[in-house]
Parts: structure tokens; sequence; C-alpha cells
């Protein structure tokens, strides 16, 4: 069975960055900070994790629209891991997620606004 199916929610780290392909298509590149909170012993520790989410089309466009900086937000995509070589001829990957949504949180409420 294969599964890839991911849902992730949090901050942005930066306003976003919208390109467009040379057929139109809006492209928009995220980045995330996602917070976890635990107890080691009495003490309460976090850890961060950032991940950068790509996302397509009009969703988009609207993420470029209303989104920046600090805004919370929750995505749910696939992952998708890149890998390349450097001039030294090491190989490097990294994962990122494909966005197929994006939920826009308000910061003081619970409401959402929903792209898809």
């Amino acid at each position: 069975m294969n599964l890839n199916v991911v849902v992730i929610g949090g901050n942005l780290t930066k306003d976003i960055e919208l390109r467009y392909t040379p057929s139109g298509t809006a492209v928009a590149n995220l980045s995330l900070a996602l917070n976890h909170f635990y107890k080691q012993g009495e003490e309460r520790k976090q850890e961060v994790s950032y991940i950068e989410v790509v996302v397509f089309g009009k969703t988009a466009e609207a993420c470029n629209q209303y989104l920046s900086k600090g805004r919370p937000v929750v995505v749910e995509g696939r992952l998708k891991q890149e890998s390349w070589q450097d001039k030294e001829g090491k190989k490097h990957y990294r994962v990122k997620v494909i966005a197929n949504s994006v939920q826009f949180v308000s910061k003081n409420e619970d409401n959402t606004q929903s792209q898809s």
C-alpha cells in the first residue's frame, strides 16, 4: 500500500514568494515553523521544525494576497523529496510538502477561511 498524505499547521516564517511558470501557472513558496512542546523532567521544552510548502494555481495567488509572515495556516498535501549534487559531487536531499489545500487561520479566533 502506498499512502502519501500530510496535514501540518504552523506559522509562516516569511512573506510568500509568488512566481509564474512559463505556461502561466501561479506557484507560491511558503515556509512554515511547526512548534512541538514537551516536558523533560519538570522543564518545558520547545522543538521547532521548518517545513517548505509549494502551492499552485488560484490557491497560490490567494496565499500571496492574504497571507504574510507570522500568519498561522494549516496545509494538507503530499510529501515530495528532491535531490541534487553540489559542486563537490555530494548528494543532498530535501523533503517539501506539495499542498492540495491551505486553510487561513485567524490569530485571534477559531474561525478559518479555506482555500482549495
